[in-house]
């Protein structure tokens, strides 16, 4: 054993950032290692939902909020659609170890679960301390290590972390995208009685897969549609064989100027066809990509749900949900395509629209989970275009 071994005695998780720093602490979830890129993300509430996200495909999660697993975990609150990817998530830094769960839907505590899905987690970090070094020098790559006996390879380890090339140019989506279509009819929960069935829908929504969550495909049910999910690198012509009367762009990890090598000739097929679309987050970013507009990585990226956003079609302020770190550059925007919204947080930009045409879309989560419903009227915006192309009454956006 070399002296860059670690002993026994030592912590039995690490977190080496690509700079060399060493961050020690306890070992939960999973054994073993996982690169990524570390983000931090300040929602209070819905860790399960955040640590079954696909758009975190490739990071590592810093909970702000230091009491996480508190309430334990159980079977519904699962976002991936895709179940033969368990996760996209590399792993997840806590402040406080992981207590007894006290909530009456738990079903098991969180380490356990973590270690069931592949998980790494470290725990008595000084949260605040990293979430400050991102907020200053940005996200960085680093690896998260478990291992029960404290024995690490710190220079394995260091090179490791040094030598990920990062999330800019990656995509990421193969690793989360649905391998074959698939009909949804599920809707939202309910305590009582969980999730229901749309046994009546009306309309027929095409969502291209990237990534997509659950409770997007729910409310798109909820609004009285057949939902059929069509994998990644899915046609146009395969799109719209399908007649839909709507076209959904789901969110996603990774690099969105990557993944649109596939995706951005599909989205403009789609286009093309003068069918309602609709995007979030990568959709967001890739429809932009379409439009002829750019995308850029972000600094510290957006990870919550506490984040303000201007809609300038109503002049009104939503709290939302936000997960990425690549954004539309606005001074890219082609003619004939509008900012929507804007984050009141640093002002990017959060929303696009094409004048005159039934597409738009914007960048945070609307379906939250977790996370405030403010947003939930964009469905209904959605489905207006919808309507308003069949020659349908429009209904009003919020109740």
């Amino acid at each position: 054993m070399t002296e860059d071994v670690w002993a026994e005695a030592k912590p039995t998780a690490l977190l080496v950032l690509a700079d060399g720093t060493v961050i020690e602490g306890v070992g939960l979830g999973a054994t073993g290692s996982a690169v990524g890129e570390v983000c931090f993300n300040t929602a209070i509430t819905g860790y399960q939902e955040i640590l079954t996200d696909p758009s975190y495909a490739g990071q590592i999660i810093t909970f702000t909020f230091p009491h996480i697993g508190n309430v334990g975990v159980n079977d519904e609150d699962i976002e991936t659609v895709n179940m033969a990817s368990t996760s996209g998530v590399r792993g997840c830094v806590l402040k406080a170890d992981v207590t007894s769960p006290s909530n009456w839907r738990a079903a098991r505590d969180l380490d356990a679960w973590l270690k069931a899905r592949g998980i790494v987690g470290i725990a008595g970090l000084d949260t605040r301390a990293l979430t400050a070094l991102i907020r200053e020098k940005g996200m960085p790559n680093a690896v998260i290590a478990h291992a029960a006996d404290g024995v690490f390879d710190l220079p394995a380890l260091k090179a490791e972390a040094a030598a990920w090339p990062g999330l800019e140019g990656m995509d990421l989506v193969p690793m989360v995208t649905s391998a074959q279509s698939f009909v949804w009819d599920e809707t939202t929960w309910s305590r009582g009685d969980g999730y229901g069935r749309q046994s009546e829908p009306k309309y027929h929504v095409v969502a291209l897969d990237f990534g997509v969550k659950r409770n997007i495909l729910r409310l798109l049910a909820d609004a009285g549609c057949k939902v059929t999910v069509l994998p990644a690198t899915a046609t146009a012509d395969e799109v719209l064989a399908l007649k839909p009367d709507g076209v959904f762009l789901s969110n996603g990890p990774g690099d969105p100027a990557a993944t649109g090598e596939y995706a951005v000739p599909t989205i403009k097929g789609v286009l093309a066809a003068g069918v309602p679309t609709f995007g979030i987050c990568l959709g967001h970013q890739m429809l932009a990509l379409a439009l002829g507009a750019k995308t850029k990585k972000m600094h510290q990226g957006h990870h919550g749900a506490n984040h303000p956003v201007k809609d300038f079609t109503t002049n009104k302020v939503e709290i939302t949900s936000m997960n990425h770190g690549f954004a539309v550059d606005r001074d890219t925007l082609p003619a004939g395509v509008v900012e929507t919204h804007v984050s009141l947080f640093d002002g990017s930009n959060c929303g696009i629209a094409v004048e005159g045409k039934p597409i738009f879309s914007v960048q945070y989560h609307p379906e939250a989970s977790p996370g405030p419903r403010d947003s939930h009227y964009l469905f209904t915006r959605f489905l207006n275009l919808v309507r308003e192309a069949k020659g349908e009454t429009k209904i009003p956006e919020r109740a």
